[in-house]
């Protein structure tokens, strides 16, 4: 990741939660379903200054398959999310949630 990588997704933590950034370290997350690969990369680590709850922010960007789309995950390290591996899990979670309520009202 460059650095301006590093400062699309810190302007996307601070947008998102309304607080500044630092960044602190990144995190290599490897996460299966069903014994396929669902995520493999980098979760960046921000220290947050100015929000009212949480001090961690996890931050990852990633591209829709097939697509040039770029969509930005910012998951506060609030209970039950502990560690870059359960905001990669949350994200996954959240995700397949909605997919599901689409398509029973599709």
């Amino acid at each position: 990741m460059t650095k301006a990588d590093f400062e699309v997704l810190k302007k996307a933590v601070e947008d998102l939660h309304d607080c500044e950034a630092s960044f602190l370290s990144t995190e290599h997350v490897r996460e299966s379903f069903d014994g396929k690969p669902v995520w493999d990369g980098g979760v960046s680590l921000f220290a947050l200054t100015g929000h009212p709850a949480a001090t961690i922010c996890y931050a990852w960007s990633a591209e829709a398959p097939g697509s040039s789309h770029v969509t930005f995950y910012a998951v506060l390290h609030l209970a039950p999310v502990e560690s870059s591996r359960d905001a990669v899990r949350a994200s996954l979670a959240l995700r397949s949630r909605a997919a599901n309520s689409a398509a029973m009202t599709g």
